[in-house]
């Protein structure tokens, strides 16, 4: 009996056509790759994914990623088709406002759609991550069944794999021997301004080679047969593996194999042209009887039977297995995860040793706790002690070796975030946060709760010059809508932080450490863990019933900011000091608790923070003073540059000394 027939042929010109009304219908969108590709992922959809739409977001279930988000409409397609509830009313609505299909993929919007993609690179990094979970939960539950054993598979075209993070993520890859992971390239040769020749000469498969991915070539990306068997040969592989697949972009329409048809719906002419090539009469937006019967069969039925298997394997497990597997896979915390938490009462270190104990209390409660940093794991402090690397030798230890390649891990550590049973966070130098910042934008789009541990936070590294002193890049994390940034004033605020990225379920947690040490400071023993969690509250309030002024501050200038109150006390200023670790967190809080810490009547406040001032005025007011940084750093020891750009308490008095109500002052070297 052949594989193929004619029915997984009309399917595919089924979904070609579907695809290309969906984008007519919107009059946006982009044809070319759902013309070229329908072939490649009806083969993968119909004969080898396994899913169950009627419970998609099943544990075991393969997951599929489509880096190259452009071509979302063949998506839209395959999901309706297969069961999933993307209606025809949906497909209808494409990139309209306020619909369940939107113009790239958007995770959590509809059922079915793994990541949000459409930056793209990122869409293979976060299949990376998702490959790279299951292999590591399937070191920790598969000792009494068959419980994590599925694969990844990822749709790439040209433009994903000219983009930086695409080489970051396959290398690592490829170093992790991932070979559940197969990718499949549409390889056509045209990106959108025109024919890829024009700035890209790669030998793609060699290059993956090279980082050590079983790859295969399929010359004819019609030949379903072709391409079936060698997506079978590559889920028997123990490497990564990517299949190329020569398609034509646009495959039947006006224009096909040229970049006319990348990205511009085909008018009425060029869509009734596609049907004359294609040989299609049905009626517009039409699924026929005989392809939604074999999808049913082939991707419904197929996949409920694999789920019904899996249940019954999970039945197998041990009651104490079962309840640990039900735990990570939901996400939740231990019952007795806040128990034994440190509580500093006096001392000084850095924010990064603090982190550094909060992640080994965290990583005894949490077996799922895995993280890294990008070969910066001796500065940054976070290596789980009780664990070695995650390798492909030692794939259930917790410690990743991400290697100098930022953008990748934030990616990698979404697609660990996306598949569920673990808890991921990476780090670097804050200053590196800006190579990080496309993966951290999808994740707070995609609402993930990843944590990134951000040290050598301020110009106090000092010697390191300003290459490495960071100063716009605290206050643009803040500007990400749905990152919550806590930049701590000491150990007992670090440890608060950490808490709350740890109870954190639909947001990105950016922790901002120091290098340098800082003292425990007066009452947070007592107010810390409140006060982080409404990301600002007065640490040291004024003598009399009303301050004549605030000081406002985060990290390691909440100390600088409480000399500098008692010096002003001996000025006869009575003023009050706020430590603000999170200025989203405070925003979040009623107006009559912001107003307790900030008294609206009290006008003259100064902000002290060693970066970017804007931003600060919100809390300031036109009134206000505002002691920041908006010119680079300089190479020195922190002695030295810290007076020379204007961190000391004389000078931080005299700012004070300067804001006079009704006028605003800014004091920026």
């Amino acid at each position: 009996m052949k594989r193929f027939d004619e029915i997984d042929e009309q399917a595919v010109t089924n979904l070609r056509v579907l695809s290309a009304e969906m984008i007519e219908r919107a009059n946006s969108g982009h044809p070319g790759l759902p013309l070229g590709a329908a072939p490649m992922l009806w083969t993968l959809w119909s004969h080898h994914l396994r899913l169950d739409p009627q419970a998609p977001d099943w544990f075991d279930r393969d997951r599929f990623v489509l880096s190259a988000g452009h071509g979302s409409a063949l998506l839209y397609s395959l999901l309706h088709v297969s069961g999933f509830e993307v209606t025809m009313a949906d497909l209808k609505q494409f990139r309209q406002f306020g619909s369940r299909t939107p113009g790239h993929p958007e995770y959590g919007v509809v059922a079915g759609v793994e990541a949000t993609t459409g930056p793209l690179g990122q869409g293979l990094g976060m299949a990376v991550g998702m490959a790279l979970a299951e292999r590591h939960l399937a070191s920790q539950f598969n000792h009494e069944a068959q419980i994590v054993d599925h694969f990844t598979y990822s749709l790439v075209g040209d433009g994903d794999l000219m983009e930086g993070v695409s080489h970051e993520a396959a290398s690592f890859a490829g170093q992790q021997k991932l070979g559940k992971l197969i990718v499949l390239y549409d390889d056509n040769q045209v990106s959108l301004d025109g024919p890829t020749s024009r700035s890209f000469h790669t030998d793609v498969c060699q290059r993956f080679e090279s980082y050590g991915w079983e790859t295969q070539v399929v010359t004819d990306g019609n030949d379903l047969a072709a391409i079936d068997a060698a997506i079978t040969r590559a889920k028997h592989s123990q490497r990564p593996s990517l299949i190329a697949v020569k398609t034509v972009i646009g495959f039947g329409a006006p224009g096909a194999g040229t970049n006319a048809v990348h990205g511009n719906p085909l008018g009425t002419a060029g869509l009734q042209t596609l049907r004359q090539n294609l040989n299609w009469t049905a009626a517009p937006f039409t699924i026929t009887p005989a392809v939604a019967q074999r999808a049913q069969q082939a991707i419904e039925q197929r996949g409920q039977q694999a789920h019904h298997t899996w249940n019954q394997r999970v039945q197998q497990l041990n009651p104490t297995t079962l309840a640990e597997l039900k735990r990570v896979m939901q996400q939740d915390l231990p019952l007795d995860f806040a128990q034994q938490l440190p509580v500093y009462d006096e001392g000084a270190e850095a924010s990064r040793l603090t982190s550094h104990t909060m992640i080994q209390k965290i990583a005894g409660k949490l077996p799922e706790l895995v993280g890294g940093s990008a070969d910066l794991a001796s500065s940054n402090k976070t290596t789980i002690e009780t664990d070695g690397l995650l390798t492909a030798d030692q794939p259930g230890e917790r410690n990743l070796a991400f290697g100098v390649r930022e953008f990748a891990e934030g990616a990698i550590l979404n697609g660990l975030t996306l598949h569920g049973g673990v808890r991921a966070f990476g780090s670097t130098f804050l200053v590196f946060s800006d190579y990080m910042r496309g993966a951290i934008r999808l994740a707070a789009l995609q609402k993930l709760p990843v944590t990134y541990v951000f040290t050598h936070d301020s110009i106090a590294v000092g010697e390191d010059g300003p290459t490495h002193q960071p100063i716009e890049q605290l206050m643009s994390l803040r500007l990400i809508p749905n990152v919550t940034v806590i930049r701590p004033s000491d150990p007992n605020e670090t440890v608060a932080a950490w808490w709350q990225a740890m109870n954190a379920t639909d947001h990105p947690t950016v922790l901002v450490l120091t290098r340098q040490n800082l003292a425990v400071l007066p009452r947070t023993n007592q107010l810390a863990m409140t006060g982080v969690a409404r990301g600002g509250y007065v640490l040291s309030p004024q003598k009399g019933l009303q301050p004549t002024g605030i000081l406002i501050a985060s990290g390691s200038e909440v100390a600088l900011a409480l000399k500098t109150q008692a010096k002003l006390a001996t000025l006869g200023q009575d003023v009050s000091v706020v430590s603000m670790p999170s200025m989203d967190l405070f925003s979040q809080q009623s107006a009559q608790y912001q107003a307790q810490v900030l008294p609206p009547q009290v006008r003259r406040r100064v902000a002290i923070e060693m970066g970017a001032t804007l931003g600060w005025e919100r809390f300031v007011g036109l009134d206000g003073t505002i002691v920041g940084l908006d010119r680079f750093g300089a190479s020195g020891p922190a002695a030295d540059v810290l007076p020379a750009l204007g961190f000391t308490v004389d000078q931080l008095v005299q700012a004070y000394q300067q804001t006079h109500v009704g006028q605003q002052q800014l004091n920026v070297i």
